[in-house]
C-alpha cells in the first residue's frame, strides 16, 4: 500500500509526520510523494489562527479532488477542534485527534480495513525523509501546554504537557544518525516545559542526547523565554548545540503582555538575550511578533518597536493579529482597525528586514561549518548555486561545478558577501 502524507504548520506536525512515515514502512507500507498514487492519505491539520483553518479545509478538499479513491485520515489540531466538521467533509474516512495521534498508524490501518503487506517491511530509511531531504530530522520530544497565552487555540487543541522519556527520544536521534542525518531539532508545543511530567528538564535532556548520542548538531525549536533551566545557558558552549534560539516575544510592551497573559516581561527577555550573546559570539535570537493585539495603543506600538528594535534580532515573523474563536483574546474590548494593523505591520516588516541584514553584515569575513542542502540551481553557465546553514542559522549559498556535490557535508564556508535572502560563501 502507499501512503500520501501531508501537513500544515507548525514543525511539530512535521515531526509527527515523520514518525507516522517510519511506522508505516514498519508496517510494511510505502510512502508516496505523489499524491495521486496514494492509496492512503494523511493530513496533519492546523488550526493556530482562522486562515490556517480555511486553509486545513481547503487542503482537505483539495487532496480529495486529486485522488477520490484513496482513503483519507484527517489529524491534527483543525481536525480536534472541528471533529465534527471536518468528519462531514467530502472525503474523510476517518479523523484522529491530538490525543490519540500516538495511535494515528494503528487507526489507520485497523479500522480503515487497510491490508498490511508485511513482505514489503523494511528498516526505516531515507525514504521516509520526505519532507526536509537526508541532512536534517524534526524530533518531537514534548506536546501539550499547560499556559494559556489569551490569543492561543494550539494550547487548547493540544491538551495538557506530555514528555517523551529520554531513552526514547536518544534511540530515534540515534536511528536517525544511521540513516545520514546530521541534524536534528528538537521540537515541542511548550520545549521548555519537557520534563515536567517525569521529573526532569530540557537541560537533561540536552545533556544527555550530547552524551549518549553522535549526531554533529543539535537545534532547538521554538522555545518560550521563561521557566528555562539555570544551567541552561552553559550548555551552548558545546560546539554541537547549535548557537541560534527563537524566542517568541510577542510584543515589547509589557502592559500588551500581560493582555497576552505571557509569563515574560521585557526585562526578563533582554536579560536572556544578553546572557546568551556575552557568552556566544555571532549567536542568533529570532522571534514571533503579533501586531495590533486588542487594545494596544499608540503608546504601546511605540513602546514595543522600540524595545524590538534595541535588542535586534536575526529574523522576525511578524503575525498581524485576527481575532479566534474559543480564545480569550477574541472576547477584549478595543480592537483596531485593519489600517492601522497594516501600518503597523509595514513598519516592523521594514525594521525586520534593517535587522536582518544587520545581524547578517556583522556575521560577514568569519568562517563557519556550513551544512549544505540537497537542494541546488542550475545555472546559466551550467555550474551550481547551492545551499546551506551555519551554526547560527545563516542561509548560505555557494557555486560549484556541475560535477561536484557537496550534499550532507559540513564544510569550512568563509561568508562573503550579503544578498537579499542569503549570503554568499567561499567553500573552503
Amino acid at each position: 500500500m502507499k501512503v500520501h502524507l501531508k501537513t500544515l504548520g507548525c514543525r511539530l506536525n512535521e515531526a509527527e509526520l515523520e514518525t507516522w512515515a517510519q511506522a508505516f514502512q514498519k508496517s510494511g507500507h510505502q510512502i508516496t510523494r505523489q499524491v495521486e498514487a496514494a492509496h492512503l492519505i494523511v493530513i496533519n491539520s492546523c488550526a493556530v489562527t482562522q486562515d490556517a483553518a480555511r486553509k486545513s479545509r481547503q487542503l482537505i478538499r483539495r487532496i480529495h479532488r486529486d485522488n477520490p479513491q484513496a482513503k483519507l485520515v484527517v489529524s491534527g489540531c483543525y481536525a480536534t477542534l472541528n471533529q465534527d466538521e471536518a468528519a462531514a467533509l467530502l472525503g474523510v474516512d476517518l479523523v484522529v485527534s491530538n490525543k490519540d495521534k500516538d495511535q494515528l498508524v494503528e487507526k489507520a490501518l485497523a479500522e480503515l480495513n487497510m491490508e498490511v503487506m508485511p513482505a514489503m517491511s523494511t528498516e526505516p530509511g531515507e525514504i521516509s525523509l520526505f519532507t526536509r531531504g537526508r541532512q536534517r530530522a524534526f524530533v518531537k520530544v514534548q506536546d501539550g501546554c499547560r499556559y494559556r497565552c489569551t490569543f492561543c487555540i494550539v494550547t487548547v487543541a493540544r491538551g495538557d504537557e506530555v514528555s517523551r522519556p529520554v531513552q526514547a527520544v536518544i534511540d530515534e536521534i540515534n536511528a536517525l544518525h544511521k540513516q545520514g542525518i546530521t541534524e536534528v531539532i528538537l521540537t515541542g508545543v511548550h520545549l521548555g516545559g519537557y520534563g515536567s511530567d517525569l521529573g526532569n528538564n530540557l537541560s537533561d535532556l540536552i545533556k544527555a542526547i550530547l552524551s549518549e548520542t553522535a549526531i554533529p548538531r543539535l537545534r532547538l525549536g521554538s522555545l518560550e523565554p521563561w521557566e528555562l533551566p539555570a544551567d541552561f545557558f552553559t550548555l551552548f558552549q558545546n560546539p554541537r548545540l547549535m548557537p541560534h534560539l527563537h524566542l517568541p516575544l510577542q510584543s515589547g510592551s509589557d502592559t500588551v503582555l500581560r493582555r497576552m497573559a505571557r509569563r515574560c516581561k521585557t526585562e526578563e527577555f533582554a536579560a536572556i538575550v544578553k546572557q546568551l550573546r556575552a557568552q556566544i559570539p555571532y549567536f542568533n535570537i529570532t522571534t514571533d511578533i503579533i501586531v495590533g493585539f486588542p487594545g494596544e495603543t499608540e503608546e504601546e506600538w511605540q513602546d514595543s518597536y522600540n524595545f524590538i528594535k534595541q535588542t535586534g534580532f536575526g529574523h522576525i515573523h511578524i503575525f498581524t493579529y485576527s481575532s479566534r474563536e474559543g480564545t480569550k483574546a477574541a472576547t477584549l474590548p478595543n480592537p483596531l482597525t485593519n489600517e492601522i494593523k497594516k501600518q503597523r505591520s509595514q513598519q516592523l516588516h521594514s525594521l525586520a528586514n534593517e535587522m536582518k541584514q544587520a545581524f547578517c553584515q556583522h556575521n560577514l569575513s568569519n568562517t563557519f561549518p556550513v551544512l549544505w542542502e540537497g537542494y541546488s540551481e542550475v545555472l546559466e553557465d551550467g555550474r551550481q548555486r547551492v545551499f546551506g546553514y551555519t551554526p547560527n542559522y545563516l542561509k548560505v549559498a555557494s557555486v560549484i561545478n556541475n560535477d561536484e556535490s557537496v550534499e550532507n557535508q559540513t564544510i569550512n564556508t568563509k561568508l562573503m558577501t550579503v544578498e537579499e535572502n542569503y549570503m554568499v560563501g567561499e567553500i573552503s
